[in-house]
């Protein structure tokens, strides 16, 4: 079930974040989901995008540090307390998330958060015996 998503490191300045969705534009890669975490120096932006291994390749070829990762993404009920419904199945078998982003989709009742454990395999085998809905590649490429 596993996803892939791009990191990418940026410097904190002006204009880098734009510079990095431009390149991506310029060849039709839609973003499906981001994330962006900044330090003084240097921020991470995360994507998930319709064509991970083009956007890697567009990217470095225009200066940028990327690396691909592996995450889960598990829909969840839009509406108060879904996500804890996740997390607490989580915290009962002991896996640490790392860090998580949602987004909402098309379809009103339901919300999509990006995942990364620090035990990818066994979190992702435990949330599928607890009967949440993990999104495959192909999932994300038809919304």
């Amino acid at each position: 079930m596993t996803v892939y998503q791009i990191s990418v490191f940026i410097e904190n300045k002006e204009g880098r974040v734009k510079k990095a969705i431009n390149s991506l534009s310029k060849f039709d890669i839609n973003i499906r989901a981001l994330s962006l975490a900044d330090s003084a120096k240097y921020g991470i932006l995360r994507l998930i995008v319709s064509d991970t291994e083009k956007s890697i390749e567009v990217l470095e070829n225009d200066g940028f540090l990327v690396k691909k990762n592996e995450v889960i993404i598990v829909k969840i009920p839009d509406k108060p307390n879904g996500l804890n419904s996740v997390l607490e199945i989580l915290d009962e078998n002991k896996i640490n998330v790392e860090y998580l982003y949602a987004f909402i989709t098309h379809n009103i009742d339901q919300a999509l958060v990006v995942m990364r454990l620090e035990d990818m395999k066994n979190g992702e085998e435990i949330l599928k015996t607890n009967n949440a809905e993990l999104l495959t590649s192909v999932d994300v490429e038809s919304l």
